[in-house]
């Protein structure tokens, strides 16, 4: 085992003890849920069999494409169903913010494996279109669950020194479960009969099968427990096995601090929105995921198959922009594992988002040159190598910064007592966002042209101008004394009062 960091914080030496087996295997298995979420992300259907059964219409648009770089044949029911799981999740992780904090982090584990499992069948097993939707609102119920509760209980559950790399774990397996469902919807692809597609929607138990078997085994974080009333020995033990070590009568101690005030809080949710002290968190758990979905990874995602056709590689272009990025992002998201805990989280925001602003205005400059405002051009081979070269390059600075940080960050500075509430409130708007995007990409494409990968490289200099300003570093700090972080910065500091005015502190 490895010997945990001292680390500082307003004056208390603070022993984060060992990296233990018990953390690692919890944080693994809790880590699944990314599973989830990136093969929904990576399992879009578009095979001909499924389109001629399901979307009749959007298989005709799909036969009319053309060779213009900027307007692609879209049907708007398909575009619907394929991103109304987000609107799904967006609500479930609303619901799953009470259930989360009364129930514990495992429950709603479960019953995300669960929903989600439930979804899967209904999808693989559909007849209609309807039959298809009502699978993937079970689908997006088992997102918003997963992503709700499973962030808090990485977060809570992992110790301070290595709290990122363990969070950035439910990245690590987006970016695993995008690049499966992409290789598995191309393998389904073979198949004969017209069985690919529910091959491909079916595969979506696996991942449902392993949260909800893993979560049968998981317990509750050690700020549950003592939040919903577990006797004091109890959490103590957990924190021993969580250290490895007798000695934590220190985060004990902060933990019954803030458990005492969290129970002051009646209305979590109605005091982030509205309580001055929370305005910090609260400005967080909106920007964040914002500024994660508006950094344009969907447009450079979106893009990517239409140069590499255009590089010769015909009907095998999507698969090999799917495999570049795939395996590009998954690579990336590996380095961050390695590298957030030892950086920190502010480099990796404002190195990530150089790294994207200038190869978004590159790609933009590029296509603006070779297919101006008709849309029509060719590059030479030299030219589609080094534009391919700009994509990987910001796939990987999304892949080690705004991505996996846009789930840690909200999940570490929030105190107890709203802690359920603000994850809530981060996912909702990031789906919110995601499905905003989903639907509009290809019309902002089509009106915008080049202009679109301007346009989110302005985004994402304002993103890197407020994570430099606003957003202060959180490594290594442990989260009930993370408060201490806030108190100090030139900003958030006028917001978030003394230790001693919290316990005086009028709540509803």
């Amino acid at each position: 085992m490895s010997r945990g960091t001292v680390v500082v914080v307003s004056g208390v030496r603070q022993n984060d003890g060992n990296i233990t087996n018990f953390v690692l295997v919890n944080c693994l298995v809790a880590a699944w849920a990314g599973l989830l979420f990136g093969y929904d992300t990576g399992g879009v259907i578009s095979r001909e069999a499924f389109l001629r059964k399901f979307f009749p219409s959007a298989f005709k648009e799909r036969e009319a494409d053309n060779e213009n770089m900027y307007c692609k044949p879209q049907n708007h029911l398909m575009i619907l169903f394929t991103s109304s799981v987000y609107i799904a999740a967006m609500v479930s992780a609303l619901v799953a913010s009470p259930v989360t904090r009364a129930f514990g982090r495992n429950i709603s584990m479960r019953i995300s494996g669960a929903t989600y499992l439930i979804g899967a069948i209904l999808s693989a097993a559909a007849v209609n279109a309807v039959m298809l939707i009502i699978g993937r609102i079970f689908l997006g119920i088992g997102i918003g669950f997963a992503l709700q509760s499973s962030i808090i209980f990485l977060s809570e559950m992992a110790p301070a020194f290595i709290r990122g790399a363990l969070n950035f774990i439910l990245q690590l397996n987006v970016t695993i479960g995008i690049l499966v469902a992409n290789f598995v919807n191309y393998s389904a692809g073979h198949i004969k009969g017209g069985w690919g597609g529910r091959v491909s929607l079916a595969s979506a138990i696996i991942p449902a099968l392993l949260l909800l078997v893993g979560s049968l085994f998981l317990p509750d974080t050690p700020n549950s427990m003592l939040d919903r009333g577990q006797p004091a020995d109890k959490v103590k033990k957990l924190l021993q096995k969580i250290h490895g070590t007798s000695n934590v009568e220190v985060e004990f101690q902060d933990l019954v601090f803030a458990t005492a005030a969290a129970k002051k809080v009646n209305s979590p949710m109605k005091n982030l929105l509205f309580h001055p002290k929370y305005r910090p968190y609260l400005v967080m758990c909106i920007f964040i995921p914002i500024f994660q979905q508006v950094a344009g990874i969907n447009a450079i995602t979106f893009y990517a198959p239409t140069l590499f056709k255009k590089l010769g590689f015909g009907h095998k272009a999507s698969l090999m922009s799917s495999a570049i990025t795939g395996v590009v992002n998954v690579v990336a998201t590996c380095v961050s594992v390695a590298g957030v805990d030892t950086f920190g989280r502010r480099p990796l925001f404002l190195v990530g988002g150089v790294q994207m602003f200038i190869c978004q205005i590159a790609v933009a400059a590029m296509v603006a040159i070779k297919f101006g405002i008709s849309g029509h051009g060719n590059m030479s081979k030299s030219e589609a190598d080094f534009l391919v070269i700009l994509i990987c390059f910001y796939v990987a600075a999304f892949a080690w910064s705004w991505g996996p940080l846009g789930w840690l960050v909200p999940s570490e500075i929030c105190p107890l007592e709203v802690r359920s509430a603000a994850q809530a409130l981060n996912v909702s708007v990031n789906m919110l966002f995601m499905f905003g995007i989903a639907q509009s990409s290809l019309t902002m494409f089509c009106h915008l042209k080049f202009g679109l990968f301007f346009l989110f490289a302005g985004f994402v200099l304002i993103m890197t101008v407020f994570a430099f300003f606003f957003v202060p570093e959180t490594k290594n700090v442990r989260m009930e004394a993370m408060d201490s972080v806030w108190r100090e910065h030139w900003f958030w500091g006028r917001y978030v009062p003394e230790p001693q005015e919290v316990s005086d502190c009028e709540m509803n």
